[in-house]
């Protein structure tokens, strides 16, 4: 949930009193069913999804997407990696932007003004669309990606795969409410901190978190045990970004994820994943958080490195 408010940039305006980064909760949030007579009835060609290919909570809901196999079903329109006061805009100057293919507009901002004309709050990624009613659906990405693991299992090509079975819910919960505060939503809350304090307590829970991450994979392929859920892929979106972006420019610096063999080994598992190396895009990552940053990054020069992708194609499973 990479986000801008309408009349002003996130960082500015999620900002406790003791300099803390707190996170705002997303306001849209329907959901698409199984149920022929819903509003929001599951049909292959209705949906759509605006994303970011830097933003990591969008990226979730394009790796479930290809995971899924719904391609074909769902179709996605990706906005340019800078973002500015003016929030997330459709230009195309850069590679894989793909500008409004539904509504032809030329900001993110208008698409939430559509839904609801009298909308005044943050503009995030992702957003669920629902082009037949002309509205938006949802916008939280943890809950885009239950409905795109369950409710369109009839337009998938790969129903079998269920990121969220029954039988493991409780532990996928858990791995999640840890995970979230301290690594996903840890590494912002590290790197736009304006207090010493703020910035420190952020660094120690998420390097704690990855700790404990290091050793669950020690033993297991995966974060629940043997079988691929949600909690890998809402772990794996901040981990392909960390060495790249979050390491330096949000001051997490204490290791690299490449010096965490097993957490690297992981990362490496979920990148050869049928798909989702198609839904990585290091060069929108790097250029949209060093150049839109410029509260962290004056200058907004756009580092060439590390070769992430490299790394783990070099890794041995």
């Amino acid at each position: 949930m990479d986000t801008v408010q309408s009349t002003g940039n996130t960082w500015t305006h999620e900002i406790g009193g003791d300099g803390a980064f707190e996170r705002k909760q997303t306001s849209f949030r329907d959901a698409v069913s199984t149920d022929p007579a819903s509003r929001h009835a599951a049909e292959p060609g209705r949906y759509h999804l605006y994303v970011s290919l830097a933003c990591p909570w969008a990226h979730r809901t394009l790796i479930v997407r290809a995971l899924k196999g719904l391609q074909d079903a769902i179709s996605v329109d990706i906005v340019h990696p800078y973002l500015t006061d003016k929030g997330w805009s459709f230009d195309t100057d850069f590679t894989g932007a793909s500008g409004d293919t539904v509504g032809g507009k030329t900001h993110l901002q208008q698409v939430y003004l559509e839904a609801a004309p009298a909308y005044s709050g943050l503009i995030t990624v992702p957003v669920l669309w629902d082009k037949q009613l002309h509205t938006i659906v949802n916008n939280e990405s943890a809950e885009i990606i239950r409905m795109l693991n369950s409710a369109f299992q009839t337009c998938s090509s790969r129903p079998e795969l269920d990121l969220y079975p029954a039988a493991l819910r409780s532990e996928i919960d858990g791995v999640n409410a840890w995970i979230y505060p301290s690594i996903n939503n840890g590494v912002y809350r590290s790197g736009f901190a304006q207090s010493q304090r703020a910035h420190e307590q952020a660094v120690d829970e998420l390097f704690n978190a990855l700790d404990r991450a290091e050793r669950l994979l020690l033993t297991q392929d995966y974060l629940c045990g043997a079988a691929l859920t949600e909690a890998d892929v809402r772990l794996f979106t901040t981990l392909i970004r960390f060495d790249a972006v979050y390491h330096t420019h949000f001051k997490c610096n204490r290791r690299l994820i490449a010096q965490y063999p097993a957490l690297h080994r992981f990362m490496a598992r979920i990148y050869r994943l049928p798909d989702v190396a198609d839904t990585v895009c290091m060069e929108q990552i790097r250029f949209h958080y060093y150049h839109s940053h410029r509260h962290i990054n004056p200058t907004g020069i756009v580092p060439k490195g590390p070769d992430v992708i490299g790394q783990l194609n070099a890794v041995n499973l």
